[in-house]
């Protein structure tokens, strides 16, 4: 569980979140480094396999390719997120909104830990790109 308190937080605290956010952090690692361990492999039966591949056979190959780059591609925006989130820890700044500075809910931090914004901003930024 994440602590957060509008006037700061204890050591313990801001160590306890930090553990947090790295265990997660080092889950997405694993998580990619896996991923790409199952695309090389993926890649590498292709390439021996293509004897006898019809039109068909081809665009399937090509959606399973296109969406192991897009699992790629979302297990590093996540990654991101929480690098930067424990970037933010180290200066001080977690647990405020980019946007306004406002304080982020702690229930909010608890279900999303790598948020950067308060839910007014979110929502605001969400309308602006609808």
């Amino acid at each position: 569980m994440l602590v957060q308190e509008t006037v700061g937080r204890t050591q313990a605290e801001t160590e306890k979140i930090r553990v947090s956010l790295r265990a997660r952090y080092d889950e997405l690692t694993a998580e990619y480094d896996e991923a790409v361990l199952q695309n090389e492999t993926m890649r590498l039966v292709e390439v021996g396999d293509t004897a006898g591949d019809d039109q068909a056979d081809h665009g399937t190959k090509t959606a399973e390719r296109d969406t192991a780059r897009s699992l790629l591609r979302a297990i590093l925006e996540r990654r991101t997120q929480y690098e930067h989130a424990l970037a933010r820890l180290a200066e001080g700044t977690y647990g405020y909104c980019e946007g306004c500075s406002a304080p982020i809910p702690v229930e909010r931090l608890e279900i999303f830990p790598s948020a950067t914004s308060c839910v007014t901003c979110k929502q605001s930024r969400e309308r602006r790109a609808a």
